[in-house]
């Protein structure tokens, strides 16, 4: 694929044109940049590789996976299916798309989104190295094996350590104790104080699925817009069903949905119905 798309770069916009995104898509305007960068600036085609790997799992498996749950719990909850369709129909107003600036004000499309994002985060736990002696501060003080508590603990450079983003969203301390619960109807509410008074580093919402900090997905924004769009589009016409077959969700690096425990095949089946 990589080599297409060099050959269609150097052969201009005519040769661009009958490729699938017509030269606009990220893997040939990173190409077409790393082509015209400095020698000493280029990447190899090992590491050009490697990073539309990256752009391909994180950028494109996230939200297609959290898609894929949202479906599948608006599947199981048809009265808010229905609540939810009823809210995109009103917005299109006979039209057969919805305007950007009414599209992301819908509340109860965005409670829906916001919800499964908090319970159901697609990456659940990420993997950091200290990058220099620290002590780490704790949400509540700990008792240590010799009985002292302790509200901080001291971080060796180079330890690697494992960051539960989902554990912070199931948190009932912070979430009250409907934290397990898919409810989008909290969205339409004040949230508790707690979450205000943890100071939580999340860029979105006191949820730390996108992570927090400098070190936060920079996508995040692109990724609620686009699960709405195809949420609009797909429950404008659609109506989702279950079917008989067992759904299991599986951890990974983005957890991804197979029919049954004996499955390995990445996949998700359900009842679509006309509207």
């Amino acid at each position: 694929i990589i080599d297409g798309k060099k050959d269609a770069l150097r052969k201009g916009d005519e040769a661009l044109a009958h490729q699938v995104g017509e030269g606009k898509d990220i893997m040939s305007i990173l190409l077409k940049a790393n082509m015209t960068a400095m020698d000493t600036e280029k990447l190899t085609d090992e590491e050009v590789i490697a990073q539309m790997s990256v752009l391909m799992l994180a950028g494109m498996d996230t939200t297609s996976n959290a898609l894929s749950r949202t479906l599948e719990l608006l599947a199981q909850n048809p009265d808010t299916q229905t609540k939810l369709r009823s809210e995109i129909l009103d917005a299109r107003n006979g039209e057969s798309t919805i305007d950007y600036d009414d599209l992301v004000k819908l509340p109860y499309l965005d409670a829906v989104c916001r919800e499964t994002l908090h319970l159901y985060a697609p990456v659940g736990r990420l993997v950091c190295h200290a990058a220099k002696d620290v002590m780490l501060p704790l949400f509540k003080p700990v008792r240590d094996k010799n009985g002292r508590m302790l509200d901080a603990v001291p971080v060796p450079k180079g330890t690697a350590i494992i960051l539960d983003l989902q554990g912070s969203n199931y948190n009932k301390e912070l979430w009250s104790e409907d934290a397990h619960e898919w409810r989008p109807e909290r969205w339409l509410s004040p949230l508790p104080a707690a979450l205000d008074e943890a100071r939580l580093p999340a860029v979105y919402s006191n949820i730390m699925s996108f992570s927090g900090g400098s070190r936060s997905c920079i996508g995040f924004k692109f990724s609620q817009l686009e699960m709405k769009v195809v949420l609009s589009a797909l429950l404008a016409a659609f109506e989702f069903e279950l079917t008989d077959k067992e759904i299991v969700w599986n951890s990974a690096a983005v957890s991804f949905p197979t029919m049954g425990l004996q499955s390995e095949k990445p996949e998700m089946l359900l009842k679509v119905r006309a509207v």
